[in-house]
């Protein structure tokens, strides 16, 4: 299967642990809630039941997602990023014109993103702008307020 998703090392690393978590802890801890239920008796009016088949349904569920999504990714090899051009891995400080503003984000894939933590998606709007720029590029996006305009200030590899 092609490697197709790109993650940062830490992203991967910790995704794969917890992919191993769920797959022994993560169902050792329902097999066990599962047993204990049925020790209540009739399996048919067991809440306790039913709740603990549930949960070993989601686990299952996230085990298959997740290990779908680690079949197809690989870790970014920081060696690789030349630091001169906004890619997935890569960092950017941007000045932003309507607001003067200066903002540094982590450009990462769809899977990675969170806001939260100045990490953008290379296929959001402001991501899909800034991917192959150089500093003192200036790029329009449309965003959800409107069309924003950034200049990069710096890219670089951490």
């Amino acid at each position: 299967m092609e490697k197709t998703i790109p993650l940062t090392q830490a992203y991967f690393d910790e995704q794969t642990a917890k992919l191993k978590e769920m797959e022994t802890t993560g169902r050792t801890q329902v097999a066990e809630a599962i047993k204990l239920a049925k020790e209540f008796g009739d399996l048919s009016e067991n809440a306790e039941y039913t709740a603990a088949k549930n949960a070993q349904e989601k686990l299952e569920i996230d085990i298959a997602r997740l290990t779908e999504m680690l079949s197809k990714a690989y870790p970014i090899d920081t060696s690789l990023l030349k630091g001169d051009v906004v890619e997935v891995g890569t960092y950017v400080k941007v000045y932003d014109v309507e607001f003067e503003e200066e903002l540094d984000y982590q450009v990462v894939s769809s899977c990675e993103a969170d806001t939260s933590k100045n990490r953008i998606s290379n296929e959001s709007p402001i991501g899909r702008a800034l991917m192959g720029k150089k500093v003192g590029a200036k790029v329009t996006f449309d965003a959800p307020g409107g069309e924003m305009e950034f200049k990069i200030l710096k890219v670089y590899v951490k």
